[in-house]
């Protein structure tokens, strides 16, 4: 999709998870490498002044323009010793120069977007950020508005540890308290600025949980039926789409696979699945496969 802001990545991901999959929840899988997310903090820690590494320039612009243009060049120089002059060939150091061009660039922007301090006390309030429970998601929030507004295109914003073998009813009370307000004032900020009718939120897990329980006090594991939502961006509001069987177990009407679920948020960003396609190791992929189809009873 581009970017609408060359100084800033075209996908950003908002503390990732370290594990369960690490960079593969934000790599690029069969696409070129410079089309990952830019990693901004972890999930181990908050966010802070020093979330993306090495925003501060040590040295003068045109000093470090210098150096940067020398490295270039012996990436360059490195893509053609191998014999192979197409960045098609080169993935992983076009990926870099790309990189690093877009990092020089992001020096002089992001600290700006980065400053969740020049919003006004009843933004904060909003988000929950006066609030220790929901504090440390309300700026993960607050980032991903202020990133909307800057141009950035794809925002993923992380809240882990909802894998409850154990301890659910506990630990899920906590983890809803934390969130449920930073992603209604988020929903709130968007909408009043008018945001939220281009902007597509969409909010999921890793998979539904058991009807039974696991170990006394936990849920396992449930592929094949579970919960996600979405908001703006053309969706029906107010309405849900789909219903379990009685125990929450398997699906029992309008079953919708992960491959439509992307077909109907490709439809929703203006893009054909059947369309989108990308070619790799010898065979034309897309992102939803050979499957997918909109659902369009939740389109607006």
């Amino acid at each position: 999709m581009g970017t609408e802001n060359e100084n800033l990545p075209g996908f950003v991901t908002i503390t990732p998870p370290s594990n369960n999959g690490g960079a593969q929840n934000y790599g690029a899988a069969f696409l070129p490498a410079s089309f990952q997310a830019t990693p901004i903090g972890s999930r181990d820690r908050d966010l802070g002044t020093e979330a993306v590494a090495y925003l501060r320039r040590s040295q003068t612009i045109d000093g470090q323009r210098r150096e940067l243009d020398l490295l270039q060049a012996y990436n360059r120089a490195q893509m053609a010793a191998r014999g192979q002059g197409s960045a098609a060939f080169q993935p992983e150091i076009e990926g870099l120069i790309e990189s690093f061009e877009l990092g020089f660039r992001m020096q002089a922007e992001m600290p700006q977007v980065l400053n969740l301090d020049a919003e006004s006390a009843a933004t904060h309030r909003l988000y929950g950020i006066d609030d220790s429970t929901t504090e440390a998601f309300g700026r993960k929030c607050l980032l991903a508005r202020r990133l909307v507004e800057a141009g950035v295109r794809f925002i993923e914003v992380t809240h882990g540890n909802w894998d409850q073998h154990f301890n659910l009813r506990t630990a899920l009370e906590n983890n809803c308290r934390s969130v449920d307000g930073p992603v209604a004032g988020l929903l709130e900020d968007l909408d009043q600025r008018g945001l939220l009718a281009e902007t597509l939120v969409v909010w999921s897990g890793e998979f539904g949980r058991t009807p039974h329980a696991q170990g006394g006090d936990g849920r396992d594991h449930n592929h094949t039926a579970f919960s996600c939502w979405m908001a703006g961006g053309g969706i029906k509001p107010g309405m849900r789409y789909g219903e379990s069987d009685e125990y929450g177990y398997e699906v029992a009407s309008n079953p919708v696979t992960i491959h439509d679920w992307h077909a109907t948020m490709l439809h929703l960003l203006g893009l054909d699945h059947t369309r989108l396609t990308y070619r790799y190791a010898g065979r034309d992929f897309r992102l939803t496969d050979v499957y997918g189809r909109v659902i369009h009873d939740i389109v607006a």
